[in-house]
């Protein structure tokens, strides 16, 4: 899957509210300041990583998949409104571009004013118009709001557990 533009850049991502701005390194200090709740964590386990360790993990991310046949596509949320940083969507995808996980993360700051729901559906939109058939969301099944996001994408719940969670599927 490209998500690129024509120039060759990144593809940012506008919504009603939000840019969703490629990831870069350079973002790592905000972010570790919006992730830096270990409530974020109580569905997915782990702690918040400080900031030099959230550099690192992007400096792995920008660098892109190891595997040719994986790529990584990875965007921080951006709040238009004060353009301050309220979290990330990221997309996996794989089987020659047919096939994206997604997954998304807000910062308790910005949570309960539909920054996830938008961030995620515009993911959701972008990538079905890049070519991907099929979009997957875990989620573990005692997060409410996150199912609410994967629902509000155009996700819907299947039989299927990973390692505790549902998997969501959308089928363009």
């Amino acid at each position: 899957m490209n998500t690129e533009t024509e120039q060759g850049g990144p593809a940012t991502v506008r919504t009603g509210r939000l840019d969703l701005v490629p990831l870069a390194v350079a973002h790592a200090g905000e972010m570790a300041g919006v992730l830096a709740d270990p409530a974020l964590h109580t569905f997915v386990g782990g702690a918040p990583l400080t900031a030099p360790e959230l550099r690192a993990r992007y400096e792995r991310l920008v660098a892109g998949s190891p595997d040719p046949a994986v790529v990584w596509c990875n965007w921080v949320v951006r709040v238009r409104a004060g353009g301050r940083l309220a979290g990330t969507v990221q997309a996996t995808v794989t089987e020659d571009g047919r096939t994206a996980e997604v997954a998304w993360v807000i910062g308790t700051e910005w949570q309960g004013r539909g920054i996830a729901r938008e961030a995620a559906g515009a993911l959701v939109a972008l990538l079905v118009d890049r070519g991907v058939r099929t979009v997957v969301a875990h989620v573990h099944p005692d997060h409410a709001a996150s199912a609410a996001v994967a629902r509000a994408a155009g996700l819907a719940p299947t039989d299927e557990e990973q390692d505790g969670e549902v998997r969501w599927e959308f089928r363009p």
